[in-house]
């Protein structure tokens, strides 16, 4: 799967410190600002419990997890829209992806410079809230000069588009993100996504704390989660120090390093599973003699395509999907056990696959 998570944010809250622990990558990590200038990318595997205890299940040599594409993107500062520090180009770098995982200092620390002086949350959330709007704000009036003059030709739907997006623009200079804009027509979400808008990605808040602060981080993940949930958005309080220390430790000694800390599991995998959640992400199962894979599709992707995924001549010649669930799988343990048990099922082309399905594809070549 192609959809990626932009990990953004002001210079110095974390970023690349969180991107090396979620890909095990070596991104460069400084006390200054512009520390990344290319995006470092990462494939991160989506923790999941199914899937291991479908793989004891069916005994395959092999298992191999779902991932999510993870990118490290320049740190923004204020200024961005108008070209300041690497604006330009960290703007163009999250067009390139599906969704932000915006990274909030949430920590003060002497030795660690902040960009505006003090560490205020809020602030810094409007610094890159604006920087966006600005430039979506810039985007939406260019385009609907460009449609008003294309639209003197007098063709209706050009002058429909450029009043569309000179109200998208007025929308966008109160202050209100694109991802609220309410497109009513077909042809008006057309309009909204060829414009490719930075605020129309979803968001997911990483409050980046100090270790000693966890697990809830204290009051400044107050003001990010207040922030978040008036966007109706996720929030995850993590340590990317902690996360990296975490995994130089082995096993028991993770365990108990975690519980010292008052957490249940790693934040890393509660952020990597509330990215995948972000993206409207599902996983569907597949088992063999040879491994037993977890594959990703979006949520109402349908069989055949979710088929495609293995292999396009899946799709091609698509006749039908043997489905169960993993429960029923890690239950029963064998195909003849699910189908005498009557927990396995024939589901046709337009059956949209559900998380938690483990499916065999029937086909002809």
């Amino acid at each position: 799967m192609a959809l990626s998570c932009g990990i953004v944010g002001l210079p110095n809250v974390g970023k690349s410190t969180l991107f090396n622990a979620l890909s095990g990558a070596q991104a460069a990590v400084a006390n200054y600002p512009f520390c990344t200038i290319e995006p470092n990318r990462g494939m991160v595997p989506v923790p999941d419990d199914r899937l291991k205890r479908l793989w004891a299940r069916t005994g395959s040599p092999k298992m191999v997890p779902a991932t999510v594409n993870f990118v490290d993107i320049a740190g923004l500062v204020k200024g961005a829209s108008r070209g300041e520090g690497l604006g330009n180009a960290f703007l163009g770098q999250i067009r390139q992806v599906d969704a932000i995982v915006h990274v909030v200092r949430c920590f003060e620390d002497e030795n660690v410079a902040h960009v505006e002086g003090q560490v205020y949350p809020q602030r810094d959330i409007g610094i890159v809230q604006t920087e966006l709007l600005l430039k979506d704000y810039d985007t939406a009036q260019r385009a609907a000069e460009k449609a008003a003059r294309s639209a003197k030709s007098g063709a209706k739907v050009l002058r429909e588009q450029a009043s569309f997006y000179a109200s998208l623009a007025t929308h966008l200079g109160t202050g209100r993100l694109a991802r609220d804009w309410d497109a009513k027509t077909d042809q008006e979400h057309a309009w909204i996504r060829r414009l490719q808008l930075l605020s129309s990605r979803p968001v997911l808040y990483a409050a980046n704390v100090a270790e000693e602060t966890l697990p809830h981080g204290g009051p400044m993940v107050d003001v990010v989660q207040r922030v978040a949930a008036q966007e109706g958005a996720p929030c995850v309080v993590v340590s990317a120090e902690f996360e990296s220390q975490l995994l130089e430790l082995e096993s028991d000694e993770r365990m108990e390093f975690l519980q010292v800390a008052g957490l249940a599991r790693p934040g890393l995998e509660r952020l990597v599973q509330a990215a995948y959640n972000l993206l409207e992400l599902i996983t569907f199962f597949t088992r063999g003699p040879k491994e037993t894979r977890a594959w990703t599709v979006q949520r109402g992707t349908r069989a055949p395509s979710a088929a495609g995924r293995i292999h396009t001549d899946f799709e091609r010649g698509f006749i039908c999907a043997e489905v169960t669930s993993v429960e029923s799988y890690i239950r029963y343990g064998s195909d003849a056990a699910i189908w005498s048990a009557g927990a396995m099922r024939l589901e046709g082309k337009d059956y949209s696959v559900q998380d938690g399905d483990v499916i065999h594809f029937r086909f002809n070549v």
